[in-house]
């Protein structure tokens, strides 16, 4: 199983549609995907029509109540489940502040979970804070969306180390797989000179660490869509609410790079690390 955070602490960059419609797209060449959604605002269970009742469980109780990952999911579509999220979830970093390998949890109940699947993605919070480290900790893989401005490029380094910090200290088999343009438009300039900084900036880190080493910058640039802003309104994917759209097609065309895509080392294949405190972490990225 290949398992893959889509991860930006910065907000509105096309995070959260990119891990629903990437889960979709995949899903609807024929692998089986899970989408976990670890951010407290819900968007990407709203995104596939899913509305928690009250007394229903979530992600929220997987990381604070001891519940296993098959009490919580649900299918949505045809080789697509998904783990929903709750606005509870945002009480569970003051509830693990004091939990003992809080940073593993999610680590733990994936061990833990018995039912095969070909993807696992997790759509992140727009932090750097437990939800986030326990997300990095149980994965292999990061996509990073970003948008084609030079503010993008901002925090483009300080998430780097990050990364690189969980890697070595929690998750050897962490690796950067690959940057995506969200909201691309290719008749601008700034766009094309955004997208030839990025493209440039990992060529020239790309011996500065191995977790970034091999990362790609994905050939698929996601254009800027009306119907991929209309279709979370509907609960639906792009490929249910548009099937024919331009946002549809880039999304499958990302889903086809990403399958196609070489896979990292496996964490079986590298040497366990110890337990690490997260506020050490934390500390060390600012």
């Amino acid at each position: 199983m290949r398992k893959i955070a889509v991860i930006n602490q910065k907000g509105g960059v096309g995070k959260t549609t990119t891990a629903v419609n990437l889960a979709a797209g995949i899903a609807s060449c024929g692998p089986s995907v899970c989408l976990l959604d670890l951010d407290p605002q819900a968007h990407a269970t709203l995104h596939l029509g899913v509305s928690l009742e009250p007394g229903q469980q979530s992600v929220y109780d997987v990381l604070c109540n001891d519940v296993g990952l098959a009490q919580v999911r649900r299918q949505v579509q045809e080789n697509l489940y998904l783990i929903p999220s709750h606005l509870d979830l945002a009480a569970a970093e003051m509830e693990l502040a004091s939990e003992v390998g809080r940073e593993v949890i999610l680590r733990d109940r994936f061990e833990q979970d018995n039912q095969p699947f070909d993807f696992m993605i997790l759509d992140c919070p727009p932090s750097l804070g437990v939800l986030t480290l326990n997300a990095l900790t149980a994965v292999d893989e990061v996509i990073l969306p970003m948008q084609p401005h030079f503010l993008a490029l901002h925090g483009l380094s300080k998430l780097l180390r990050t990364i690189e910090i969980v890697s070595k200290r929690l998750n050897p088999a962490l690796r950067l797989e690959g940057i995506v343009l969200c909201m691309y438009e290719s008749g601008t300039r700034l766009a094309i000179e955004v997208s030839n900084d990025i493209e440039e900036f990992l060529k020239a880190s790309a011996t500065q660490s191995p977790v970034w080493a091999s990362a790609k910058f994905f050939h698929t640039k996601i254009r800027r869509n009306i119907r991929l802003a209309e279709s979370p309104s509907f609960g639906q994917s792009i490929f249910q609410y548009a099937p024919s759209s331009n946002g549809a097609e880039d999304y499958l065309a990302l889903a086809h790079e990403l399958i196609n895509a070489t896979t990292a080392p496996t964490r079986s294949e590298l040497p366990s690390l110890p337990i690490t405190n997260s506020a050490s972490i934390s500390m060390s990225t600012t």
